[in-house]
């Protein structure tokens, strides 16, 4: 039967998660997992208030702990949770979708993992963090859920599961604590799956730390045009089944989060190239002042008329960075926002 349940969550997955777990009975046979994405450097209460909300213990594994039905295990700050068989384990790996932990390394390593047993679940969530997850879960024969879009506080995981995975279920989380118990009860029906693709494996090796993976000159896909966000480093876009970029170290992006790194790139470089232009005509300035104050009035006048120049153009510069509209992301096949990141 199925026992290995995967839920990623962003935005809004506190409380979706929360809701979830106060509708599963204490005597579930299951194993959970849950990924919900939290600053690194931040001390996680997410524990706590599951066992609070709901019936089962939840806690914060550590490496290499021993799988056991009926708890809850949420992934640590500044740590991906890989499920091995029979353990867990925590990497502090290259960040997926900008993100560590990120929800497509847990479900991936599930899916390579377990196949059949495995209960994919996407909660509420900004961008699309889980969507090449779900579609692993999918290709090795598992079930995929995702929480209602109309229900989530933020739809844009929901929404891209539901346009690139073909996913098995789209319900509300009351439906989904029931459909959970009812899977968990049931046993395994017979049935092929089709093996993780040669780029997904290798791309779960890269999350796992395998150095063969991570120095192999065979990098998945085939090298873009596009630079990483994080390391500058190029990426491979990779095009199976979702298109997705990876550089040489690790790090890995959808077309969103690779859209939303880079528009975080180019304000880093705005602001970096005002505060050039500022330091500047504050050097500029002090240098027409040390020669006003030796008496070289010429020398002066052309250092007072550059530092001018770099106020005005530092100007400019400021009223571009201030009037930039921030980066909307639209939903597949709809002139809705998907998500909009602020400036």
């Amino acid at each position: 039967m199925p026992d290995i349940i995967v839920i990623g969550a962003s935005a809004g997955g506190v409380e979706a998660v929360s809701k979830l777990v106060r509708h599963l009975p204490a005597d579930l046979s299951a194993s959970i997992f849950v990924t919900l994405h939290i600053p690194e450097h931040s001390m996680s209460a997410l524990p706590r208030i599951l066992t609070q909300k709901g019936q089962m213990p939840a806690l914060t594994p550590v490496n290499g702990e021993r799988i056991q039905p009926g708890r809850i295990y949420v992934a640590p700050p500044d740590r991906h949770m890989l499920i091995k068989r029979g353990y867990i384990r925590l990497v502090r790996g290259p960040r997926e979708n900008g993100r560590r932990p990120s929800i497509d390394p847990m479900f991936r390593t599930a899916a390579r993992a377990y196949g059949k047993r495995v209960i994919g679940v996407v909660l509420s969530g900004a961008l699309d963090d889980g969507t090449a997850g779900l579609i692993a879960i999918k290709m090795q024969g598992g079930t995929t859920i995702v929480q209602d879009p109309d229900e989530a506080l933020y739809d844009g995981m929901p929404r891209s599961a539901i346009a690139h995975a073909d996913v098995d279920h789209v319900m509300t989380i009351e439906q989904i604590a029931e459909l959970l118990v009812q899977l968990s009860e049931q046993p395994l029906e017979k049935g092929g799956n089709e093996p993780l693709s040669d780029e997904m494996e290798q791309e779960t090796d890269i999350a796992e730390l395998d150095l063969r993976a991570l120095h192999s000159v065979d990098k998945p896909g085939i090298p873009s045009r596009f630079s990483c966000p994080e390391c500058h480093g190029v990426l491979w876009e990779i095009d199976d089944h979702i298109v997705r970029f990876r550089c040489r170290v690790g790090h890995a992006y959808s077309p969103e989060t690779l859209l939303a790194g880079q528009n975080n790139s180019v304000d880093v470089a705005l602001w970096a190239g005002l505060r050039a232009l500022e330091e500047n005509a504050a050097l500029m300035g002090r240098m027409a002042k040390r020669m006003r104050d030796q008496g070289n009035t010429r020398s002066a006048a052309r250092f007072d008329e550059q530092a001018d120049g770099a106020l005005g153009r530092a100007e400019t510069l400021r009223n571009l960075i201030l009037e930039r509209e921030p980066l909307s992301i639209v939903e597949p096949e709809t002139d809705r926002p998907l998500v909009t990141i602020e400036e």
